[in-house]
C-alpha cells in the first residue's frame, strides 16, 4: 500500500487548457447576460424595443461576436498549433479589450456584478493569450 502524500500531476496539453479557458469565459458571458435581465428596466426595454439589440443587424453582429468564444472551445482542440496560437492570441486580446471597455462603462450600483464578471473575463482572456503566447515549440 502506498502512503505517499503526493498526488499525481499530469502535464495538461495546451490545447485542452485553451479549450477550458474559452469554455469558462463563454459561461461568464452567458451568466452576465442572464443576470442583466434582473436589473431595473431591462425586461421592459426588451418588450418596448429600447435596447442595444433592437435591430436585425445588431442581433446578427452580437451573434457573430458571441459565437467566437464558443467556437474557439472546439477550434482550440482541433486546429494545428500555428493557426491555433494566432487565433487564440488575436481573439484573446480582442475580448480582453472589449470586456475592459464594458467593465469600465458598466460601473454603477446595479451593474457591479457586470464589472466583477468583466474582471474575471479579462483575467481568463489574458490567460488565453499567455498560454497561446508561451506555447512550447518542439
Amino acid at each position: 500500500m502506498n502512503n505517499s502524500t503526493q498526488f499525481e500531476d499530469i502535464q495538461v496539453n495546451v490545447k485542452i487548457i485553451l479549450a477550458g479557458l474559452w469554455t469558462s469565459v463563454t459561461l461568464c458571458y452567458l451568466y452576465g447576460d442572464y443576470f442583466e435581465l434582473y436589473t431595473p428596466g431591462k425586461t421592459q426595454g426588451l418588450v418596448d424595443g429600447h435596447n442595444l439589440l433592437n435591430a436585425p443587424l445588431n442581433l446578427l453582429l452580437a451573434a457573430v461576436v458571441l459565437a467566437i468564444p464558443a467556437v474557439m472551445v472546439f477550434l482550440s482542440l482541433i486546429l494545428k498549433p500555428v493557426i491555433n496560437r494566432i487565433l487564440n492570441i488575436v481573439f484573446g486580446i480582442f475580448f480582453t479589450v472589449v470586456m475592459l471597455l464594458i467593465g469600465i462603462s458598466s460601473f454603477s450600483e446595479w451593474y457591479l456584478f457586470y464589472v466583477f464578471l468583466a474582471v474575471v473575463e479579462c483575467i481568463i482572456t489574458i490567460l488565453i493569450v499567455m498560454y497561446a503566447w508561451k506555447w512550447r515549440r518542439v
